[in-house]
């Protein structure tokens, strides 16, 4: 009788966690600088506020996003380095040509259904764009600049640098791709994740 073909192993790597990184400022400055993006562009009724106040705003909002995708950005390659860590400790996986690159694209383009539905949960709709901006910004700044250590003109285009930042980051080297029937990782909010534990500790 002839065998069917086996089911292929599927590695389970390290969770990805993501902490905190916003100050109690940041939701209402993300919403005045949309705001001010509005008026800038005639599309709301700036009323008594000048050009200036409302530039000011916007980029106020700008460095606010940048800040948070500067967090997310290391969190995210604390795990990546977590998982070339967990291949380094698989022969199976050693000479597969896994890099930081792999993971990078795992992680952006082709994450767990399970890891995407959470996201939506979360209210996160433009996870890639999310992801591959915030680790765009970790390739470049190992620490968070300062407000004004950034151009104003850097930082009302941030994303289309980090867009760029992620593309070259990926054009590093040539790396192996990974196959998402094979891998699987889990999603969690540090205060979630820190919960679980407590609970399997007390179990």
């Amino acid at each position: 009788m002839e065998q069917k073909n086996a089911q292929p192993k599927v590695w389970t790597l390290p969770p990805l966690i993501l902490h905190p990184f916003a100050d109690s400022d940041g939701p209402g400055q993300l919403v005045e600088s949309s705001r001010a993006g509005l008026m800038l562009q005639g599309l709301l009724p700036a009323g008594e506020q000048s050009r200036e106040e409302l530039e000011r705003k916007l980029l106020d909002g700008r460095y606010c996003e940048f800040r948070m995708l500067f967090y997310i950005g290391k969190d995210i390659a604390r795990w990546i380095g977590q998982c070339l860590e967990f291949v380094e400790r698989a022969p199976e996986l050693a000479d597969e040509g896994i890099r930081f690159q792999s993971f990078a694209a795992f992680v952006v383009y082709d994450p767990p259904e399970s890891v995407r539905e959470k996201l939506r949960r979360w209210g996160v709709v433009d996870y890639k764009g999310i992801f591959s901006r915030a680790l765009g910004i970790n390739g470049v700044f190992a620490e968070l600049p300062p407000r004004q250590q950034l151009s104003d003109e850097f930082l009302r285009n941030y994303y289309r640098y980090a867009d760029q930042m992620f593309a070259a980051r990926l054009n590093l080297c040539t790396y192996t791709e990974l196959n998402p029937r094979r891998f699987d990782f889990s999603l969690y909010a540090s205060g979630e994740y820190a919960e679980m534990l407590e609970r399997e500790w007390e179990e």
